[in-house]
């Protein structure tokens, strides 16, 4: 806590001002979550502050939220041009990425627990950066990035704003964004090392090497090209279903089985069979042919 404490501080992320009476003072609190390597063992712990977001009133505190992602069928086709012209592929994290944009709406903040200034304890937060939280904070850092980016000569594709391309001369790099995952390949390796120095300087952002994993999809190179896997994703539903001591079967679904609303009792726990349904739509992504049965 202490650690990101301070760079809040060090980022300037918001300066502490009196409180008035007909401010929308918003709360926050401290979340805490395990960070995993490739294999499924634990990384590091993190502990981030959040705003109370959802206490935000529209027109006040906040306008426009949208802030774009990218899509699958983008990601596949990114890694099927770096496949085909046998570019590597970079994958980049940002650290606090969201702290990086700045706010263009007037919000106001109690200040965090356990961390209140000693010298002014009932002085709130002006926020200058977008903290994690706040229901624009996502839009704030995608337009930061994607203005620094244009103005290297980036620019945006039609089809998908998180995809930016350069083109220069001979020189062809590519760039795709989801939130503060990054991936980045070309046919340059000295323009993306220059690239990589660039934004290096103008935000904190780690190279995390060639491509390993991109939002909890494991990547791994084949003599044919590269096999794209959810296994220990996989594994955590089963065992979140309690089916771990479950017989495998050779198809995703029974050859000669009937749905029906009304045909069974009621789930017993609708909040884990949603949470299951939405885990099993995600795993199609590198599963297609269950496609079919999740959905029934």
């Amino acid at each position: 806590m202490s650690q990101e404490f301070q760079a809040l501080m060090a980022q300037g992320t918001w300066e502490l001002v009196p409180p008035h009476p007909n401010q929308n003072v918003l709360g926050s609190k401290w979340t805490f979550r395990l960070k995993y390597n490739a294999d499924g063992s634990i990384h590091r712990y993190k502990a981030r502050l959040v705003a109370k977001g959802y206490d935000q009133e529209h027109g006040l505190d906040y306008t426009e939220t949208f802030s774009p992602v990218a899509k699958i069928i983008t990601i596949r086709v990114f890694i099927l041009i770096a496949l085909h012209y046998q570019w590597d592929i970079q994958q980049l994290d940002v650290s606090n990425a969201f702290l990086h944009g700045n706010l263009s709406d007037l919000i106001f903040m109690k200040q965090p627990p356990g961390f209140q200034d000693s010298t002014y304890p009932h002085y709130v937060c002006k926020l200058k950066k977008a903290l994690y939280g706040l229901k624009q904070s996502s839009r704030e850092w995608y337009a930061t990035l994607s203005n620094h980016l244009i103005k290297l000569g980036f620019k945006i594709s039609n089809s998908d704003p998180s995809l930016l391309t350069y083109k220069s001369g001979n020189t062809r790099l590519y760039i795709l964004i989801y939130v503060d995952d990054i991936l980045l390949t070309g046919n340059s390796q000295s323009e993306i090392n220059n690239l990589l120095s660039n934004l290096h300087s103008a935000f904190q952002m780690r190279n995390l090497g060639s491509l390993n994993q991109f939002l909890g999809i494991h990547a791994v190179k084949t003599n044919s090209g590269i096999l794209l896997h959810q296994q220990h994703y996989a594994k955590a539903i089963v065992e979140r279903a309690g089916m771990t001591q479950s017989k495998p079967v050779s198809t995703p679904v029974a050859c000669k089985i009937t749905t029906s609303s009304t045909s069974q009792e009621p789930f017993s726990n609708p909040q884990l069979y949603r949470h299951l349904i939405g885990s099993l739509q995600y795993l199609t992504l590198t599963r297609p042919d269950i496609q079919f049965a999740v959905h029934q």
